[in-house]
This record gives C-alpha cells, sequence and structure tokens, in this order.
C-alpha cells in the first residue's frame, strides 16, 4: 500500500484529495495549519479517519517528522486569492514559494520517493495563444501566479537533487468544501444565488476560463501516482473555455433566479482569457475529464450551500 502525505490536506482541493486517494487504497494522512479550512472540510476528513497533523509547512521538524515512511507528498498547501496577493505579496511568496522549498527539501532529506506540486495556470498570465499547452511562456499577473512559479521552480531545482517530482497546472478548479473567503467564481456565484441575490460579474463578462470538477483533478493525481511519470509538468483542467457571463446565467438558471447579474469594474491581476490543452496530460497520464461544468454545478446546487461558507 502506497503511504502518501497531503500538505494543504484539510483545504478544499486536498480533502477531496485526501478522501479519493483513501477510498482507493492508498494509506493517506494530512499535514495542515487549519488556517484557513471549512468546519465542512476537518468534518469530512473525521469521517473518513484520516490522521491530520496540525502544522503549517514552515514548522520544519513536524514536516520532516510527518514525511517519514512516505512513498509521495502532495504538495497542495497554499493561499490562493489573486486580489489578497496583489494587496500582500510577501505573503504569497513567503507562504507560496518559501513554503513549497521548505517541503521539497524536506522530502529529499527523508528519501520520499516522489513530489506531487499542485501548481496554477496562473503561471502562464495572458495567454499569447489559445489553448495554453504545458510549452506557453510563463508570465503571471499577480503575486499568486509568480508564487506558484516559483515553487515550479524550486521543484525542478530540487530534482537535480535527486527529488523526483511532477508538477500538475490546475486550471479553475470547484467543487464542495471552498472557502467562500478565498473561493473562485463558481462558489461566490453560488453563495449570492442562493441568498437569492444576482451573481457579481466583475469586468464585461466576456472573459473565459477553463473550469475543472474537483474530482476530475483528484483523478489525475491519482494516475500521477499510479503511472510514476517523474519530472514532468501536465495541465490539468477541461480543455473548454466557458465565458464568465455565461457561467453567471447558468448559475441563476439552475437555481431559479431571475434577472441579469451585476456588473463591477474588472480586478487587478485578472487574466482575460485562458482554457487548457490537456493533450498531453491525456496522452501521458490516460486522463480524461468525466464531469461537465452543468452537472457539477447541479451537484454543488443539491448541497444547497453545503460547505460553501466557513462556518459550514
Amino acid at each position: 500500500m502506497m503511504k502518501v502525505l497531503i500538505t494543504g490536506g484539510a483545504g478544499f482541493i486536498g480533502h477531496n484529495l485526501a478522501i479519493r486517494l483513501k477510498n482507493k487504497g492508498f494509506e493517506v494522512s494530512v499535514l495542515d495549519s487549519l488556517e484557513r479550512s471549512t468546519g465542512f472540510a476537518i468534518e469530512r476528513l473525521k469521517e473518513e479517519n484520516i490522521p491530520v497533523v496540525r502544522a503549517g509547512v514552515k514548522s520544519t521538524d513536524v514536516v520532516k517528522n510527518a514525511l517519514k515512511g512516505v512513498d509521495a507528498v502532495i504538495h497542495a498547501a497554499a493561499y490562493t486569492d489573486v486580489s489578497e496577493s496583489m494587496e500582500n505579496p510577501m505573503l504569497y511568496l513567503d507562504n507560496n514559494a518559501l513554503g513549497t522549498a521548505l517541503v521539497a527539501e524536506a522530502s529529499l532529506k527523508t528519501g520520499v520517493g516522489l513530489l506531487i506540486y499542485l501548481s496554477s495556470a496562473a503561471v502562464y498570465g495572458d495567454p499569447v495563444g489559445l489553448p495554453v499547452d504545458e510549452n506557453h511562456p510563463t508570465n503571471p499577473l499577480s503575486p499568486y501566479g509568480l508564487s506558484k512559479l516559483m515553487g515550479e521552480d524550486v521543484v525542478k531545482f530540487f530534482s537535480r537533487l535527486g527529488l523526483k517530482y511532477v508538477v500538475l497546472r490546475l486550471f479553475n478548479v470547484y467543487g464542495p468544501g471552498q472557502n467562500i473567503a478565498y473561493a473562485g467564481v463558481i462558489t461566490r456565484f453560488l453563495e449570492r444565488v442562493l441568498k437569492g441575490l444576482p451573481p457579481v460579474v466583475y469586468g464585461d463578462g466576456e472573459q473565459t476560463r477553463d473550469f475543472i470538477h474537483v474530482d476530475d483533478v483528484s483523478k489525475a493525481v491519482e494516475l500521477t501516482l499510479r503511472l510514476k511519470c517523474f519530472n514532468d509538468v501536465f495541465n490539468i483542467g477541461s480543455g473548454s473555455p466557458v465565458r464568465i457571463r455565461d457561467l453567471a446565467g447558468l448559475v441563476m438558471r439552475l437555481n431559479r433566479v431571475e434577472g441579469e447579474p451585476v456588473y463591477a469594474a474588472s480586478r487587478p491581476g485578472d487574466i482575460k482569457h485562458s482554457y487548457s490543452d490537456i493533450s498531453k496530460a491525456r496522452i501521458t497520464l490516460g486522463f480524461e475529464p468525466t464531469i461537465g461544468l452543468e452537472e457539477g454545478l447541479r451537484r454543488l446546487v443539491q448541497e444547497k450551500g453545503r460547505g460553501l461558507s466557513p462556518q459550514a
């Protein structure tokens, strides 16, 4: 049985991933500071009897102890709010870039066989061509994107010292258990419409994104663990663009909210258009997303907001 540690494993992506891997036969443990976790995520981990070490990734001695005997570490711990990163860049560089360096070094020193680094499409910045493949130039527009790119460079550096890694560049991930304070656009839209309010669209709504359900992301991580494709980078997305204006309309229709979205000024650091070329992950990992956007949204609507707020 492969033993796996997930940093940030009580976060949105982390706890969904932990539950899937445990149910697929992996021995899973979690390391998380819990500072940005939801009660929903923590309760789900308890229900699944997944052990949680309460510590941040900069607690080096605790991290090294948690990594002993581990076959693979999935580094999901990160701050993820673009707007917050614009206001406090050093917070993001310290937590995301330095935190990754500390996890990579600890993984190397404790003999971990593989580090899977959950990166972001934000490393690409504004695309010079669409769809975006892994060879696209990296030019992040926000400190968040920069911190994730620096994390990639960190794990690649440690690979020259013997650490095996895989970088997964995630596009816009959604699903159950997001913290509304730091969530993406889908969770923010749902939080509004579940109260009978129209969603707030920043900009003209013509911007496009590539939305991928967290269950499909978790499947991609599982494939990476099983196939052991070392020292490579993969896009993980749906491969299809969705206009934010259309997303807002779909969320309103599924929740029977009439009217039009509310439009507000664009936010600094936001990318205009982005969607992924996932052919490399398809060919190498056998990855194929299976949850369409409307189906994924229906699942969240059926939850009736469960897990969408920090108090949930």
